[in-house]
């Protein structure tokens, strides 16, 4: 059955309550269609298509594989770099100008690294 809104399946849309794996603008777009708004509405609102709607509307209700990838890292990676650096006994007036920073903007990356890691 045709949802006259989206002009999606109703099978293919997801209700509010797992929109959390939704990219914002997905939930945006699914939202204001939920208020009632048309594709056209919508596209005008966000500067787009009503085509590019209707396609975030139907992409945004399939499935998902979930990710498989590796555990994020505790570290940002400018904390890895400094960290790494340091680490490897480089001085930190040279990781300092690697990173075009000042040394004393290193020390405090690379304190609050080694606080961040000693945490997790």
């Amino acid at each position: 059955m045709a949802d006259e809104r989206s002009g999606v399946h109703s099978d293919i849309s997801s209700p509010r309550e797992n929109r959390v794996q939704l990219r914002p603008i997905e939930r945006r777009v699914r939202h204001m269609l939920d208020d009632g708004l048309s594709h056209e509405e919508i596209a005008w609102r966000f500067r787009r298509s009503p085509g590019f709607v209707r396609r975030v509307t139907v992409l945004s209700g399939l499935q998902r594989k979930p990710r498989t990838g590796a555990a994020p890292h505790p570290l940002r990676p400018v904390e890895r770099v400094v960290h790494k650096g340091l680490a490897q006994g480089l001085p930190t007036s040279e990781v300092a100008s690697r990173l075009r920073r000042t040394p004393e903007w290193v020390e405090r990356v690379d304190a609050f690294a080694s606080h961040k890691l000693n945490q997790a």
